[in-house]
């Protein structure tokens, strides 16, 4: 089965007076259907020039703002691998632990 992977923000943290958004919690799953691997990260945010009011933010937008401060889609493309070969390990792992007795 394929691999599907999913980005998410967790958290949003805010300033209240003007709800400038200047960090992001996020979250990435990957899962083949039977196996899963997951990463957490947070990123923070410089104030623009122009904010865009909190009420109107979607999740679209935030995850766009979150991969290109992380490092754009190089490290999108990174954080996806990692967790691609974390599954590969799961389904076929090349280390074990235990000892040969009982």
């Amino acid at each position: 089965m394929a691999t599907t992977t999913t980005w998410d923000i967790a958290q949003l943290d805010r300033e209240t007076k003007d709800g400038f958004v200047f960090t992001a919690h996020w979250v990435v799953d990957s899962t083949d259907g039977t196996y899963k691997a997951g990463a957490y990260g947070s990123v923070g945010f410089e104030r623009p020039e122009k904010l865009v009011a909190y009420a109107d933010l979607t999740k679209e937008v935030v995850i766009g703002w979150v991969k290109e401060a992380i490092g754009g889609a190089d490290k999108v493309a990174e954080i996806e691998a990692a967790l691609q070969t974390q599954l590969d390990e799961q389904k076929t792992p090349t280390k074990a632990s235990g000892m040969p007795w009982s």
